[in-house]
């Protein structure tokens, strides 16, 4: 009997494993390029990063399949497309106008000028996602480096003090996200933070896709916040250039 049960566990394993393989199959494929020319040193060190060995999905690559991107050339450089886009899928729109109508204001900013206001978003909250903090963001950093392909933006209350920022990469034809966090609050401070960073990026035309690290393995919760957002799985495919 136990030996039957342990089969049927298996088999029903190696189905799900099978549909996982075939959903990751269909998705559409996005070729994202790494320019050295950006900041060789870190680029390189991203692009290893990005393509070594998944750490729980040992026969595909740690960001190639169900990687959270938004296709920002498709909206031609019109903001208004996405926006109408995020309207449609969910509250994203309206959420981020409730934040902005409560007096919060997106910024750019270099991380030093904030070290301890960053340090007490990172430690407002023990547990994210229905995961504890990982133990690294509760250590108090004294310097963030950084690099000449990174930048930083944050959101300010009507108070003028922090309250979400997220760092992030220009690697080639793609930007991603590094860190991302905010106080917890009904405020929509999050949906403004990134609607605020995906419209200036349609506008800038510089770079074709958004990333936000990938579905495979994320938390519902979390994935729902990104499709609510705009972003959408893809295989990716990437080059060195």
């Amino acid at each position: 009997m136990e030996t039957s049960k342990r089969l049927a566990q298996l088999m029903e394993q190696a189905r799900r494993h099978a549909r996982l393989v075939l959903e990751l199959a269909r998705l559409p494929v996005a070729r994202l390029r790494f320019e050295e020319r950006r900041n060789p040193e870190g680029i390189r060190r991203a692009h290893a990063l990005f393509t070594r060995r998944h750490p729980r999905y040992k026969l595909i690559r740690n960001k190639t399949m169900g990687i959270a991107l938004i296709d920002l050339s498709a909206f031609g450089g019109q903001p208004g497309g996405y926006l109408h886009l995020v309207r449609r899928s969910g509250h994203a729109g309206p959420q981020s106008r409730k934040a902005a109508a409560r007096g919060y204001q997106l910024r750019r900013i270099d991380r030093n000028e904030h070290v301890d206001e960053i340090h007490a978003i990172h430690t407002s909250c023990e547990q994210r996602q229905g995961r504890p903090m990982d133990q690294s963001y509760l250590v108090r950093k004294e310097r963030f480096e950084n690099p000449p392909h990174f930048e930083c933006h944050g959101v300010f209350d009507a108070a003028n003090r922090l309250v979400a920022y997220c760092s992030m990469g220009r690697y080639g034809n793609f930007v991603a996200t590094d860190q991302l966090m905010g106080y917890k609050s009904q405020d929509g401070i999050m949906y403004l933070l990134l609607a605020k960073i995906i419209c200036r990026l349609i506008e800038e035309r510089e770079v074709d896709y958004f990333m936000y690290d990938t579905f495979l393995g994320a938390q519902p919760g979390l994935r729902d916040f990104k499709r609510r957002v705009g972003f959408r799985p893809y295989r990716a495919r990437y080059e060195l250039a």
